[in-house]
């Protein structure tokens, strides 16, 4: 490829994460990892006197091939033919080409790595060990309300220590949480976690000024709901693993088995559990892609296993042997 195609090349990734930004807000780290993948994708093409416009399905398949010769995991090969997708389905949009090579293409897949969970017993020995933690009832209050919602919405640790006090006011039946690139959704509340909230929320505000709550409230902590001694004013990632950690002692589990990120899995497995489908989890969690949530599908496989083998007439003669 001449120098000129190949400048041309990095133009089209360009405006092709310049478009990413802009129309889908995909966050800064995606970008990134685009714009790497893609980067590589492109030194290859060169070397081979190929470019954007000129590359084909079998081309795409021999990239994949080079990448798998050099040893990159599955995920990795997965993630840059992700990224070859996409800009080959923007290229057709823009009408730079009149086809798209990578649509059709299968690729390594993901590792099926099932989510480390908590079952409900687990869960509500969490929540039954929340008294033993937290020095005032003003602590208990908070935590009771930060757990509750995290296990209630199934958020991100990230989106749960920033949720503006605003948003949380009113007794609210749902929430409005902004997640990866700023992309907002709503997530509705449950009974045990609105009264939660209520009850931190009248203690929050009632804390004295001259409490160290009500120093954290009056300086750059107001703004949040769980305000906090941090460079950001609010609880970090770190305090939220640390409480859960403390949590998981009091009630007699493992805690290198209970982390934010856990009790978000554990929200997923109990509502396809409790018969809710894919798609609603999807927009719940807050996934762009439906394949990211298809990981929790070893729920849905074990529960019709179990309704063939228990429920079906014909699944245990013997029943139907008693009944004569």
């Amino acid at each position: 490829m001449s120098t000129g195609n190949k400048a041309g090349d990095w133009r089209r990734i360009s405006a092709f994460l310049d478009a990413q930004a802009a129309e889908a807000g995909s966050a800064r780290n995606t970008l990134l990892a685009y714009g790497r993948d893609l980067r590589d994708f492109s030194e290859w093409l060169d070397g081979h006197g190929l470019t954007l416009l000129s590359v084909g399905r079998d081309d795409i398949d021999d990239y994949l091939a080079h990448c798998d010769q050099l040893g990159l995991s599955r995920a990795t090969r997965a993630r840059r033919l992700s990224a070859i997708r996409q800009i080959t389905r923007f290229a057709l949009e823009e009408g730079w080409r009149d086809d798209d090579p990578a649509g059709r293409i299968a690729g390594p897949g993901r590792a099926q790595r099932l989510p480390k969970t908590l079952d409900r017993a687990e869960v509500l020995a969490l929540l039954a060990a929340l008294p033993q933690v937290g020095r005032t009832p003003t602590e208990q209050a908070r935590n009771l309300a930060l757990l509750e919602l995290l296990y209630a919405t199934g958020m991100r640790v990230s989106e749960l220590v920033a949720l503006p006090v605003t948003a949380c006011r009113g007794n609210p039946a749902v929430l409005l949480i902004r997640g990866k690139g700023n992309i907002e959704r709503m997530v509705p509340l449950n009974q045990p976690s609105r009264l939660a909230l209520a009850d931190w929320l009248k203690l929050r505000d009632a804390a004295p000024e001259d409490s160290p709550l009500g120093r954290l409230i009056a300086g750059r902590g107001g703004r949040w709901l769980f305000p906090a001694a941090s460079r950001e004013g609010h609880m970090t990632r770190q305090s939220v693993n640390g409480l859960l950690d403390q949590l998981a002692m009091a009630a007699g589990i493992d805690p290198s088995r209970v982390s934010p990120h856990v009790i978000r899995h554990a929200f997923a497995t109990h509502l396809l559990e409790g018969g809710a489908d894919l798609r609603a989890i999807q927009m719940l969690l807050g996934h762009a892609d439906l394949g990211t949530t298809e990981i929790y599908t070893h729920v849905m496989d074990a529960r019709m296993r179990d309704l063939v083998l228990n429920h079906h007439p014909l699944a245990n003669p013997r029943r139907k042997e008693d009944k004569e």
